[in-house]
């Protein structure tokens, strides 16, 4: 295995061009137009190729470190917070839905702070895997998705989304509930 305090591994240089795109692809939509929008969702699925890319390249060539488990979480969470909240000003996704996406991953956050002070580690479950992947499919086809726009093309792209979205925020409680019942098990049995 790699020094796990090396920074310039081909997996962080992937999830630090993930965070990278962030403001690329908030700037995009801030335009408002199908081009910017176009454009926009293939930043997104750059980005979206990235998180899988940079995972899969760290185990293959076991160089995972301390940066990347740092930077690959926030790096998922830079790119589906700042897409959902530009998504829900631009009126294509329900405020309630964004604030409980947003407190999920906050308080999930918090939690592996926590653990990590017991010295548990909370790895991303499969659900949680999950969630991720019907969030990075469901937000392109939102950013498609004009309320504007009578076309059945917007429609589907607007209807797909929302499924999506709508079933990533149940599978995104269900996995907060998990890690909330294995942080406590594992600290009731330290």
């Amino acid at each position: 295995m790699k020094n796990t305090m090396t920074f310039n591994t081909a997996p962080n240089l992937l999830t630090l061009l993930r965070i990278c795109l962030v403001p690329v692809i908030v700037s995009l939509l801030f335009l408002r137009s199908p081009q910017g929008d176009w454009t926009a969702v293939g930043f997104f699925l750059l980005a979206s190729i990235t998180d899988y890319l940079d995972g899969h390249l760290a185990r293959i060539q076991k160089s995972e470190t301390i940066y990347g488990k740092l930077l690959d979480p926030l790096a998922d969470k830079f790119l589906t917070i700042s897409t959902l909240i530009m998504l829900q000003e631009a009126k294509k996704v329900h405020p309630s839905i964004v604030i409980l996406l947003v407190c999920r991953e906050i308080s999930i956050t918090g939690l592996r702070a926590i653990a990590s002070t017991e010295g548990i580690v909370l790895g991303a479950s499969p659900v949680a895997k999950w969630k991720t992947a019907l969030q990075m499919t469901a937000l392109p086809l939102l950013i498609l998705y004009s309320p504007d726009d009578p076309s059945s093309f917007s429609y589907y792209m607007g209807l797909s989304g929302s499924f999506l979205l709508n079933l990533s925020l149940i599978v995104s409680l269900w996995s907060a509930t998990r890690y909330s019942i294995d942080f406590f098990q594992t600290i009731q049995k330290k």
